[in-house]
């Protein structure tokens, strides 16, 4: 198994939803490994041409709490319907024309007397860090690429690229980072003891490589925080627990 690369991570503000709560947001008191590894996902990943997710996945092994979670309460704006998958898909292959979602407008610009927008509650974390700890898991055939992979990661990471901006939760918390030198003074965890229960691990089946147009899969495990340090389970591990294979999710 190859070393696992460090990063850490800052931003104003997180939001990590528990996915039982359908309208109000309220965050988890700490990130997610979903989210945890769609920041090693911005940073570094290497999707082929036909839309899988070439060579490997990110695993994230453990997560340091750098600052205690504080909660604030905010209201946001957001919009009523989601987009269409296969609308933008045809938008981006030239065969349709693009189909907006209208927040506001009159009655004949929405098609509807309903707003397009709604307000809701958001329970979300404000100035948080964390140290993140994830290695590049190969799919089969690519294992002797696995050194390779983690150098490509640590020189992207260390000069500040990433193919997207990172975020907590929603693309409006930005997440700010940089890589953890080898030796370098480490800020020390906080002392923070969580039993935060039943914790989303991720959204999508990653016991093999994915696709764009992947159906989800969510799995869950239980989530502790000791001293600081969230030690998440491997995706293969029975503490993981995951839909059976072709059971709705």
């Amino acid at each position: 198994m190859s070393e696992a690369q460090l990063i850490e991570d800052w931003g104003d503000y997180a939001c990590f939803t528990r996915p039982e709560l359908k309208v109000e947001r309220f965050s988890y008191p700490v990130i997610t490994p979903s989210a945890a590894r769609g920041i090693f996902d911005a940073i570094y990943c290497k999707p082929s041409r036909d839309g899988t997710t070439a060579e490997f996945r990110w695993q994230v092994t453990q997560v340091e709490v750098l600052k205690p979670p504080s909660y604030v309460a905010l209201r946001r704006n957001e919009v009523k319907n989601k987009a269409s998958v296969s609308a933008i898909q045809k938008w981006m292959s030239g065969s349709g024309a693009p189909r907006p979602i209208i927040a506001d407008g009159t009655p004949a610009e929405l098609g509807t007397d309903q707003e397009g927008r709604t307000q809701r509650q958001t329970m979300a974390l404000r100035d948080v860090r964390y140290r993140l700890h994830a290695i590049p898991k190969m799919w089969p055939g690519h294992e002797h690429r696995q050194a390779a992979i983690a150098a490509q990661f640590r020189r992207r990471a260390s000069t500040g690229k990433c193919f997207y901006q990172p975020c907590f939760g929603n693309r409006e918390f930005p997440a700010y980072f940089e890589l953890v030198d080898d030796g370098a003074p480490l800020v020390p965890r906080a002392p923070v003891d969580i039993d935060v229960g039943l914790m989303l691990y991720d959204v999508f089946d990653l016991s093999r490589p994915g696709t764009s147009n992947s159906p989800s899969s969510v799995s869950l495990f239980h989530a502790r925080v000791i001293d600081g340090l969230m030690l998440i389970p491997d995706y293969d591990s029975p503490e993981v627990l995951k839909p059976r294979r072709g059971a709705p999710c």
